[in-house]
């Protein structure tokens, strides 16, 4: 009874297609589901036009491609260092300012101080839990699609706002507002639900800005005019004691 054996050239050549394979996984990010029906449409109008004309065939083919990169939600890793607050979302850090929390939530009429992050079209656009905790509060707004720069943005611009109560009894309150180019605010968690530090709860498209209403006595970490890093860059240190 003979048996065969794989030569050595063989799977030399397997482990570095695996291995190959395996570096477009890491290199290329996931996309979010929210963008799969843009992208199949995309996809479906390019293999048409194609047939029309090359040149249109091209030019879709590379929308469809955009749309792609629009929605990519590339993995992030915390922190391990306790008490952070994380950014919610990729972009540039846009205001630092006292503000009461939208008025939707219930919570009292106090100013907290607020990071604003501004998300320009280039940037990842998926939103992240920015510590692990507890859904406490969900409150969608509908408004008006000013510049998401701009400081009126978010009190009149349309708004997804989450009241989040982290484990350690702190309260955190994050909000989607939408933008000009923006039409459409995803929220995947709801009431009681559990999110972990950095994972994806939303999608913003196109264009848009993420508040993070801090509680009193936090530290912030970032300055105006910084880049962020959803689920990744601190913006704030959590107060001693309880929230």
């Amino acid at each position: 009874m003979s048996t065969s054996h794989a030569s050595p050239d063989r799977e030399a050549q397997g482990h570095t297609l695996g291995h190959a394979l395996q570096l477009a996984r890491e290199t290329l990010p996931p996309m979010h589901p929210a963008g799969r029906p843009f992208v199949l449409g995309g996809a479906v109008a390019t293999l048409a036009l194609r047939k029309v004309s090359k040149r249109l065939g091209l030019l879709a083919g590379l929308g469809t491609l955009a749309t792609a990169a629009f929605f990519r939600e590339p993995r992030r890793v915390p922190p391990a260092r306790d008490g952070l607050v994380l950014a919610a979302a990729d972009g540039l850090v846009s205001l630092i300012e006292e503000a009461v929390p939208p008025a939707e939530l219930g919570l009292p009429d106090e100013p907290r101080m607020r990071v604003s992050v501004f998300l320009s079209v280039f940037d990842v656009h998926v939103q992240r839990a920015p510590a692990t905790g507890k859904v406490e509060r969900v409150a969608y707004r509908p408004g008006k699609f000013l510049s998401a720069d701009l400081d009126k943005a978010s009190d009149e611009n349309e708004r997804n706002s989450v009241l989040l109560r982290t484990d350690d009894g702190h309260e955190l309150v994050v909000v989607q507002i939408a933008g000009l180019v923006a039409r459409r605010i995803v929220c995947q968690v709801g009431e009681g639900d559990q999110v972990a530090a950095g994972s994806t709860y939303g999608i913003i498209r196109f264009g848009s800005r993420v508040d993070t209403y801090l509680p009193p006595g936090s530290r912030v970490l970032v300055g105006k005019g910084q880049r962020t890093i959803g689920g990744e860059t601190p913006i704030a240190e959590f107060p001693s004691g309880r929230g």
